[in-house]
């Protein structure tokens, strides 16, 4: 415990001394926002507007009766497990701490499936632009005053547009949109514009419309896969609040007044939280699992 506060105190003091008499927290702040900005795939602002935008973010009442529900749930749970009030209180008041989590994990899964069916679209579209003008460039356009695609990925394609102007090639443009958006369709379809535009458009119509049926296949295969999830589900929630309840068996075996004497042991109380706490974190890894890469390929 005495390294840990020394460790804190020699960050803080090293942070200090750098920044010069700068405010410590906020430089903390700055510096760990940086980190997130680098490595996070898109921010958590940026993912609750878009589903306010798509009318689907929850209302307060909505999050109120999420609240209730939970609570009500855990703490009928942990009062079968203890039949102790206060301790059902206690992991009712845990569950709700939970919500704003299961929440940004949702909103990650509709963000997640709105970018998919943007580049979905983004594929399609300039294949078929293509067919008329002949350009990667002149399709980019055409897909961009079409007002068939919405930001973010709209304006990524405004920027493709301009770095391919800047540098005379299309090398950079399409280096950027596949760093933005790592989906085989769009790696493989621009690949394959990148070679059409360096060796010439002739006879492009067949490698076109091969790659327009791999788009094809890949979103059937990705669409399939959210319907398999949206079973496995069902069925996890279900599998995952029937292993809580389990202590009735214990019960229903024991009977009730030899099971509520069995907690008077310290161990057999202990043996009982951390069942609910290993239960608690198989439910939330899966809720993490059902809403994350929901448009992987």
């Amino acid at each position: 415990m005495e390294l840990i506060l020394l460790l804190i105190i020699a960050i803080y003091v090293i942070s200090y001394r750098q920044n010069n008499g700068k405010n410590v927290y906020r430089f903390f702040i700055t510096q760990v926002k940086d980190v997130y900005d680098k490595y996070a795939p898109y921010s958590y602002k940026e993912v609750r507007e878009k589903v306010k935008a798509l009318n689907q973010e929850f209302t307060p009442r909505e999050y109120l009766t999420q609240a209730v529900i939970y609570a009500g749930v855990a703490g009928g749970i942990a009062y079968l497990y203890f039949y102790n009030i206060v301790i059902a209180l206690v992991y009712a008041g845990i569950v709700v701490l939970f919500i704003p989590y299961l929440t940004y994990l949702r909103y990650q899964k509709i963000y997640s499936e709105f970018i998919f069916e943007q580049v979905q679209i983004y594929t399609t579209n300039v294949i078929m632009e293509f067919t008329t003008t002949q350009s990667f460039v002149k399709s980019l356009e055409g897909v961009r005053d079409s007002g068939i695609l919405e930001d973010p990925v709209l304006e990524d394609v405004k920027t493709m547009i301009d770095m391919s102007y800047q540098n005379g090639t299309i090398d950079e443009s399409i280096e950027f949109f596949n760093a933005k958006y790592p989906f085989y369709m769009v790696k493989n379809m621009n690949q394959l514009f990148l070679q059409i535009t360096k060796e010439g458009a002739k006879d492009s119509g067949e490698s076109l419309e091969n790659m327009s049926q791999d788009i094809d296949a890949l979103v059937e295969g990705v669409y399939r896969d959210q319907a398999d999830r949206k079973i496995f589900h069902k069925k996890f929630i279900t599998f995952g609040l029937s292993l809580y309840l389990l202590v009735m068996a214990m019960q229903f075996l024991l009977g009730t007044d030899s099971y509520i004497e069995l907690l008077d042991i310290w161990y057999v109380k202990l043996i009982l939280h951390a069942i609910l706490i290993i239960n608690s974190l198989f439910l939330i890894s899966g809720e993490k699992f059902y809403n994350e890469d929901v448009g992987a390929e």
